[in-house]
């Protein structure tokens, strides 16, 4: 006796790609199983959303995510599905996580990798091009409840300066992408 299975029945299983250490494409694997104690190196992105007066959108990680719950960051981050152009992966999640519709995002660090451990043990392990984005002035993100518990507007200049201080605790790739960010003098080209 067969089972049938309706459309409804099939649940579409969110997929990461895999990298080998020269960040060649090796493979995939479901994003629900990759980020443990072993997290294998995989293709992601971090974005900044940048309004017409220099303010970075930062957001606080919603409490339920697997890793760094809770903790503030970059704008967005995500992993583009396999076989879909990073620029689009952003373009997708800035629209699903944050409610915003951009057209265009460019890198500002295309090279970027980073591994970090949270003190339960779970690693992300990633690489990880940084990508900008801009939105007019008085732009209201619509965050997805569990993605981003909150956000705010600061401007690029405050921000810099309170993560490389450490008054202001963020997720250690952002940290990581704020120093590099400062040492090629970012703030300057940003317009």
């Amino acid at each position: 006796m067969g089972i049938g299975l309706g459309m409804r029945d099939i649940v579409e299983v969110e997929e990461v790609v895999l990298l080998a250490p020269d960040g060649t494409p090796i493979g995939t694997a479901p994003k629900a199983e990759v980020h443990t104690a072993d997290t294998p190196l995989h293709l992601a992105f971090s974005c900044y959303v940048f309004d017409d007066e220099h303010r970075l959108l930062v957001t606080r990680r919603a409490e339920d995510k697997r890793t760094w719950p809770g903790v503030w960051t970059n704008s967005a981050c995500g992993h583009p599905a396999p076989g879909e152009q990073i620029q689009d992966a952003v373009r997708r999640r800035l629209s699903t996580e944050l409610g915003l519709d951009v057209d265009r995002v460019w890198p500002i660090l295309p090279d970027f990798r980073y591994r970090a451990v949270m003190p339960n043990g779970i690693v992300e392990n990633e690489v990880c091009p940084v990508f900008r984005a801009s939105v007019p002035v008085g732009t209201v993100p619509a965050p997805a409840a569990e993605e981003v518990a909150e956000y705010r507007w600061t401007p690029w200049a405050d921000f810099c300066a309170d993560v490389l201080s450490g008054r202001f605790d963020v997720s250690p790739w952002c940290r990581l992408q704020v120093e590099q960010l400062a040492e090629r003098d970012f703030g300057t080209w940003m317009s």
